[in-house]
């Protein structure tokens, strides 16, 4: 989850099994998705992407693998097989290990239930333009649909940081047009600007709320998504090439080949 998630993604090889869990609820405590995910959620089918980073919701190994942010799926009674072999291996080449895993591999079907079933219905709502569209646009859903999926699809979004909430969408839309190492440069400046509180607290607040006094009741600043200007979010895009205590990060220049490389 998270930056696990992040990181584990840059893998040329992404296995997983019927344990793993993956999600991306930077927005319950204050902050949003980064290490990446404004890059490789943005390139998800259709708006699948930004349900899972506005709803923080949990998906499994075989949904990791449908949705393509896995590239195999092995049982976890095969694991230590799976390791056993690769440790065999004299070679770095990358269609033997391909060859391997694939030994073990396979193509477990969806579980009842799961939001990629969903698809048409998370296009359908997730692609409007602004988070309070999104919200407007599942609430009158819900008053002729009682179905209890959107009920919490509304509520996740109502229990996250408003402003965490605006700066993703604006986040994953951006990314969908920049490369890996863009991302990722504009992910630090964001992530720069809410440590340093430019635009809000909700990180401090969320921290504390759920991992410190574990109230499990953050107290959002600002409380509401009407009060979460353009003006704000733009802010938190603000190169701060001119604060020496802030410098720019500078990637290899290499950085997006290797994720073309890795299918990301």
């Amino acid at each position: 989850m998270g930056a696990g998630a992040g990181f584990s993604l840059m893998g040329r090889f992404r296995v997983v099994t019927e344990n793993t869990v993956f999600a991306m609820p930077e927005p319950q405590i204050g902050l949003f998705p980064d290490v990446g995910a404004s890059y490789f959620l943005s390139r998800l089918q259709g708006f699948f992407g930004e349900y899972m980073g506005l709803t923080g919701t949990k998906m499994g190994g075989a949904e990791m693998l449908a949705s393509g942010l896995a590239t195999h799926f092995v049982s976890s009674k095969n694991l230590e097989k799976l390791e056993e072999s690769l440790n065999n291996v004299e070679t770095d080449d990358e269609r033997v290990i391909h060859k391997i895993i694939n030994q073990y591999s396979e193509n477990p079907p969806l579980i009842e239930g799961s939001p990629l079933l969903r698809i048409d219905s998370i296009n359908k709502f997730f692609s409007k333009g602004s988070v309070e569209e999104i919200v407007a646009s599942l609430e009158q859903e819900s008053i002729e649909d009682k179905d209890n999926w959107i009920y919490t699809t509304i509520q996740a979004i109502k229990n996250a940081s408003p402003a965490s909430l605006k700066i993703f969408l604006r986040s994953i839309r951006e990314g969908r047009k920049q490369t890996y190492k863009k991302c990722i440069e504009r992910e630090h400046i964001m992530l720069s600007h809410v440590i340093r509180r430019t635009i809000s607290g909700d990180l401090y607040e969320g921290i504390a709320a759920k991992f410190l006094d574990k109230t499990g009741c953050p107290k959002w600043d600002p409380p509401s998504l009407e009060e979460v200007t353009n003006e704000m979010v733009d802010k938190c895009f603000k190169d701060l090439k001119e604060d020496e205590d802030w410098p720019p990060l500078n990637l290899p220049s290499k950085t997006d080949s290797i994720a073309l490389a890795y299918g990301l």
